[in-house]
């Protein structure tokens, strides 16, 4: 009888060290009166973006971002684009071949503009290192245009919708939680849940190939906010309970 008690207890420890682990890469709640340093300040113009408290998820303070007419970082002057983003810096991105959770909470407010403009309000980017890749579009991107929420990916020339909706998403906080793993083979995937409803499971390539101008392994940077077409109404958004994870073995 003791020897069978041990091949149990032997093969809970087998199980148990070789189950995932979920590592904290980066969390961040919003509730000091700055940014940390886990966000860079390079894709917002000054004075877009403050630690606010009307409008929060949990805790009693989240980020705005504002983004009006004419807001253009300045590599992007003289272009059709405007931006108010939290990006991620380069020393923070995910690998390619790994496995990433993903959660944050965004805000839009009622008020907000129903327009065809093309935007982006989350989006996950391809690292280009030479600066000369095409198509040069988010991997993942949440998009809101002519009041429809889709979820996008591109791994080449065209998109592919993953998730779309049509009832409204404004005056209500959105949670959302990704499980992603980039990969420009077969295994890649993505999980995504939105308010604890799961809308997408896809497997499938989540990467440009090399052919398009992206090293192989590649890398991937993350990004909040706003980012459209030029056009002449503000925008405001807000964003709370961010935290990255990395899935690993013990």
């Amino acid at each position: 009888m003791k020897s069978i008690y041990f091949i149990v207890a032997v093969f809970a420890i087998i199980l148990t060290s070789c189950s995932p682990v979920q590592k904290i890469v980066v969390q961040d709640n919003f509730e000091s009166d700055t940014l940390k340093s886990i966000w860079t300040k390079e894709k917002f113009v000054p004075g877009a973006m403050k630690i606010q408290s009307a409008h929060v998820r949990s805790g009693t303070k989240a980020v705005q971002l504002t983004l009006h007419p004419g807001d253009q970082i300045e590599e992007e002057k003289g272009t059709n684009l405007e931006r108010a983003e939290l990006r991620e810096p380069k020393r923070l991105m995910a690998k390619e071949y790994e496995d990433i959770f993903y959660s944050f909470s965004l805000f839009l407010p009622s008020d907000f503009p129903i327009v065809p403009t093309r935007l982006v309000i989350a989006q996950w980017k391809q690292n280009c290192q030479s600066g000369n890749c095409h198509p040069n579009n988010p991997v993942l991107a949440l998009r809101y245009e002519s009041g429809v929420f889709q979820i996008t990916l591109q791994v080449g020339p065209e998109k592919t919708v993953l998730y779309s909706q049509t009832e409204s998403i404004l005056n209500k906080w959105m949670d959302f939680r990704f499980n992603v793993r980039f990969s420009r083979n077969h295994d890649g995937r993505i999980k995504a849940w939105m308010n604890k409803y799961k809308i997408i499971d896809y497997k499938g390539a989540t990467a440009y190939v090399q052919a398009f101008g992206y090293p192989d392994p590649g890398n991937f940077y993350f990004k909040l906010g706003l980012y459209r077409d030029q056009m002449d109404q503000p925008m405001t958004i807000y964003i709370d309970d961010y935290k990255k994870q990395q899935i690993s073995k013990k």
